[in-house]
């Protein structure tokens, strides 16, 4: 860098590189006013050069190869927002490598060698920094790394995925059935053509994991997380939930305990009660809880996606890399120890779940004595008549998964059980 003035180099241009550049050009005089850093984007590697942008830039500005952005000595700091594994760890751990600082948004990445770029910064001395990766504009990340980082974390839980709380909205609101709903997110532009990663989890996952990782310092990678969507999730489910008092949405939820050590981190559809605060984030809004020992309880909210949003984050993240760059310094993770992950089946919660049974004397004997062999104790149970048959509820006390599920494959079996239905684990009653 030359005096107070740091060139960006940015990796992409899509709807996030677009909206930062535009951020930029519109803030800089505001931020050299409060920093006395003067921001200036020199260099945008895209794809497509001929291509129309939404953003005005230089001639001689965007170029097609990115590791020439990266090696340029025009180039200061490095943004990267093209996604993926590769060729994003080559691009960021050669300009941390050339004392480069970095910010991505990456979530894919950082969920699967996260520790390892980690690492590469400490070593480099310069920030990695990464508040986009999770919840979009929501400053989750500084949170954990910087305002909370002498508080024992025991859970974060959250919404992070702001798709699957738009179908599930619609769903609770309107009572469209997990089809319709999905279809109308992809109309507005709130899901991809493909919605797998999102609908099945795997984005929420990755967060997850970045979120695990950072609150708790063990390192944890996508593959450690259990994931289970919403597509199975049916209008039926949504409605008795309601009418029971709960809300259904699909959340991420990272758990250290105490006193083993141990991390447990997963993504899954909860019955969340009525009156709890995750309860009344709607349509493609996140929020993330977070509860910790001396602090209490406390939640995030904001716009979880979306290119400004996201472009927001990243400014915040790059004036502060600046600010530390033209300092000599920068902010480390600190070191990451191995995470003990407890798998599913060894996790607790209380549960709901339905069955159709045949309507006749002793069903329910036979069904509660699954229940009491496989020591799942019952809290509240209720039935609805279906002609010749029945649809028996049931909510459990706090059980082991493994207790349930052999539960559940125990009811499978009895004569009288027609269809196990709905099984949704109960969060935060």
């Amino acid at each position: 860098m030359t005096g107070n003035h740091v060139r960006i180099g940015v990796l992409g241009c899509g709807n996030v590189g677009a909206a930062f550049v535009q951020l930029v050009t519109e803030q800089a005089a505001a931020i050299e006013a409060r920093t006395g850093i003067r921001l200036e984007v020199t260099r945008v590697a895209v794809r497509n050069v001929s291509r129309e942008r939404e953003v005005d830039l230089a001639a001689g500005v965007l170029v097609r190869d990115a590791r020439a952005v990266v090696d340029d000595p025009e180039v200061d700091l490095v943004v990267e927002v093209i996604g993926g594994i590769e060729p994003a760890r080559e691009l960021i751990a050669a300009a941390l490598a050339a004392g480069k600082p970095v910010v991505t948004a990456n979530k894919e990445l950082l969920a699967n060698v996260g520790a390892e770029l980690y690492a590469a910064a400490d070593t480099a001395g310069v920030d990695l920094l990464f508040e986009a990766a999770v919840a979009g504009g929501i400053p989750i990340v500084r949170a954990l790394r910087e305002s909370l980082r002498g508080e024992p974390i025991r859970r974060v839980l959250g919404i992070v995925n702001g798709t699957t709380n738009f179908i599930l909205t619609k769903m609770t609101e309107q009572g469209a059935d997990y089809s319709a709903a999905l279809s109308e997110a992809q109309r507005l532009g709130f899901a991809e053509r493909d919605p797998t990663a999102d609908v099945e989890g795997f984005d929420a996952g990755a967060k997850a994991a970045i979120i695990a990782t950072i609150a708790f310092g063990t390192k944890v990678v996508a593959g450690d997380v259990y994931h289970e969507g919403i597509s199975g999730v049916t209008a039926g489910d949504i409605a008795m939930a309601s009418r029971l008092g709960f809300v259904v949405k699909l959340l991420a939820i990272c758990e250290q305990d105490a006193s083993t050590g141990e991390v447990s981190v997963r993504v899954h559809p909860a019955m969340v009660p009525i009156h709890h605060p995750l309860a009344s984030v709607r349509e493609s809004y996140n929020a993330v809880f977070i509860e910790g020992e001396a602090v209490g309880s406390l939640m995030f909210y904001g716009r979880g996606a979306g290119g400004m949003p996201t472009a927001s984050a990243v400014l915040g993240d790059v004036i502060d890399a600046a600010v530390n760059l033209s300092q000599g310094t920068h902010g480390s993770l600190g070191s990451f120890g191995r995470a003990v992950i407890r798998p599913i089946d060894e996790t607790n919660s209380e549960y709901l779940l339905s069955l159709d049974v045949a309507d006749r004397p002793g069903v329910l004997h036979s069904v509660t004595g699954v229940f009491a062999r496989n020591d799942v104790s019952i809290r509240a149970a209720e039935q609805e008549g279906l002609r010749d048959d029945a649809r028996l509820v049931f909510i459990t006390h706090t059980a082991k998964e493994s207790s349930l599920q052999n539960c559940v494959r125990e009811l499978r079996d009895l004569d009288t059980v027609k269809r196990v239905g709905s099984l949704l684990r109960v969060i935060g009653a």
